[in-house]
């Protein structure tokens, strides 16, 4: 019976959307009828099909708890784990102990192991080189600072996961992340997660409602320190005490400049200059630096300099103080908004610039514009000067704690 008033939903959603454009009047039936045919499919995933999950894991702790906490909520799992560059060596995939940084990957399995599930490597190197480790190196290219996590996850850790999940039979995925999923006025969102200080919901902006509706986030409604409990009484002593990597994976130590120049990013010295384009003395080119940069100038000029521009065109890096920085709106592209009648109505939203900063208070433009291309660029006005904006780094917009778009700062 279930099943039958889900399809007759779906239906009946999709002629009153076509009405939604033409008469205001069906915008409240189409609300509840999206928020109904949600609900029967939630119905249909969790009680007819399968409760099968494939659960993406690092070998840290948060995927780790994130399968303890599934497991004793009647999940069956399938482990994942990436293999998403070429330093790992073939010879070591079939070793039980870990060795260069093939060590993740072997912790991982042996956790499913452990948890008594079964663990596979998916091999995405070529994926991973083609839409973040190329993303990363040409954003660099010309002068821009990207963000490869929020690519991550919308092309390998849920575009590649996806479609590994239907090949293992499971209807949903689930990630370690930090972050949680709601519904309001008939659209899924990611929520905020409970613990402010790990909330990842910055790096998953670009997660479609599809993505959303077949994702669980074990972790949302947890702290750090309850995860850290979780694992100890699980047994996992040394695990909850282990320190947490905040490096790029695929960049070793964090040295930008070196693995730049592994990729074939040869740049020469070029000038620093000032506001008022006097030359300061000699940079080691401009890829090498990012906006809001104080340590590794290499240059003394009698008081703390910032980098507060770079001019990849010719090479020029402009040096000034860190009042120059503050800035009163951001350019955004590669758009996406969800709910644009909600955001029209209600254009007061909060903004982050980058993981690390707190949301601000922001104003969206109105009417909000139909975006049929995503690069169209996009200006949001903060309520007050926001630090360090970065070209190339995600601008992603919260309303009530919601995830309700986002986009690349130009």
């Amino acid at each position: 019976m279930i099943i039958f008033v889900y399809i007759l939903c779906h239906f009946e959603r999709a002629k009153v959307q076509k009405k939604t454009y033409i008469r205001k009047s069906y915008n409240k039936k189409f609300v509840h009828l999206q928020n109904f045919h949600y609900l029967c499919g939630i119905f249909i995933r969790n009680i007819i099909m399968s409760k099968r999950v494939l659960i993406g894991m690092s070998g840290g702790i948060d995927s780790t708890v994130a399968a303890i906490l599934l497991l004793k909520q009647g999940y069956e799992l399938v482990g994942a784990t990436f293999r998403t560059f070429d330093s790992i060596k073939d010879s070591c995939l079939a070793k039980e102990k870990g060795c260069c940084s093939v060590e993740s990957i072997m912790e991982a399995k042996r956790m499913a192991s452990t948890l008594g599930f079964e663990h596979h490597i998916l091999d995405f190197r070529d994926t991973f080189r083609e839409h973040v480790i190329a993303n990363f190196v040409d954003e660099y290219s010309h002068g821009r600072t990207p963000n490869p996590c929020v690519l991550c996850n919308s092309h390998i850790k849920w575009g590649k996961l996806m479609q590994a999940a239907k090949e293992y039979g499971c209807d949903m995925i689930a990630t370690g992340h930090y972050a949680q999923i709601a519904q309001y006025r008939g659209h899924t969102y990611l929520k905020n997660a409970v613990d402010t200080q790990k909330d990842q919901t910055y790096f998953l902006w670009m997660l479609t409602e599809e993505n959303l509706r077949h994702t669980l986030f074990p972790l949302g409604g947890l702290t750090k320190s309850e995860v850290r409990q979780i694992a100890l009484q699980h047994g996992f002593e040394a695990l909850s005490k282990k320190a947490e990597s905040q490096e790029i994976c695929f960049v070793p130590n964090n040295d930008y400049r070196t693995f730049l120049a592994e990729q074939g990013v040869s740049i020469s010295q070029g000038e620093y200059i000032d506001n008022q384009g006097n030359i300061l003395g000699k940079n080691q080119g401009f890829c090498h630096y990012t906006i809001g940069q104080r340590k590794g100038l290499g240059i003394a000029l009698g008081a703390p300099k910032f980098v507060t521009k770079i001019d990849a065109q010719n090479n020029r890096v402009t040096l000034g103080e860190r009042d120059d920085l503050y800035a009163t709106e951001a350019t955004i592209a590669n758009v996406h908004l969800r709910d644009k009648d909600w955001l029209n109505e209600s254009p007061s939203v909060q903004a982050r610039i980058r993981y690390k900063s707190p949301a601000v208070d922001a104003i969206l433009p109105c009417p909000i514009p139909l975006l049929s291309n995503h690069n169209h660029p996009y200006t949001i006005q903060f309520s007050s000067p926001v630090w360090g904006v970065t070209p190339g780094q995600s601008l992603v917009i919260y309303k009530d704690n919601l995830v309700v778009g986002g986009g690349i700062i130009q």
